[in-house]
């Protein structure tokens, strides 16, 4: 008896791009807070544990969200962007542009446009590419260099953010007409809003009686 099952296509995990420097930063920034609420909240007197209490659940949240929470996740059918405030699906049919200018980019057929917060645009790092690459084409002008990876793979020669852009508009391109018939999703991120809110109105609160 033979099995007419057909071998299911096998899946790849999402590739996953994260600004290591704002998650550095974002821990450090985190270390701090906890250290000077924490202090405040066990030495303090009077009202002030309670306002290192409100600051901290409006400090914390927010420096999550805007260090350790961006990622991008590029998958098969679809790319999320998990950006401070909301979560962003959208398939790889729906995308019409990616570009890296000031910011990283995506543009969709409907018009929509959503930042990249996890990719950061490095200015710096564009001009010391570039003088790289000027440097190069002096000392090489007619690429007689014995082949090497450092001058002849292009995405080594390119800045992160441009190389990430890259990347995905290859995945993009590979995705074809998966998920076609799903459109653009985005919600908020009350996980991380309300907290930050609920600190803030805390904090005003105290001050104001104060």
């Amino acid at each position: 008896m033979t099995s007419t099952d057909q071998p299911s296509e096998p899946t790849y995990a999402d590739r996953v791009y994260r600004s290591s420097g704002g998650i550095a930063g974002g821990v450090m920034l985190l270390l701090i807070s906890v250290w000077l609420g924490g202090d405040a909240l066990i030495n303090g007197t009077g009202r002030t544990p309670w306002l290192a209490l409100a600051g901290l659940l409006l400090v914390v949240p927010l420096v999550i969200a805007f260090t350790l929470r961006p990622a991008v996740f590029a998958g098969e059918d679809r790319l999320r962007i998990r950006n401070p405030f909301r979560l962003i699906t959208v398939p790889w049919a729906a995308v019409r542009d990616i570009r890296a200018g000031y910011s990283c980019e995506v543009f969709t057929e409907d018009s929509g446009k959503y930042q990249l917060w996890a990719v950061p645009v490095s200015l710096r790092q564009r001009k010391r590419v570039a003088r790289r690459q000027s440097r190069q084409a002096h000392d090489d002008p007619h690429n007689m260099t014995s082949v090497t990876a450092d001058v002849n793979d292009t995405g080594a020669r390119m800045a992160q953010a441009d190389r990430t852009v890259g990347e995905l508009r290859e995945l993009a391109g590979r995705g074809g007409v998966r998920g076609a018939e799903e459109p653009v999703a985005a919600r908020w991120a009350y996980e991380v809003i309300a907290p930050a809110v609920a600190g803030l109105v805390v904090l005003v609160v105290l001050l104001a009686t104060g």
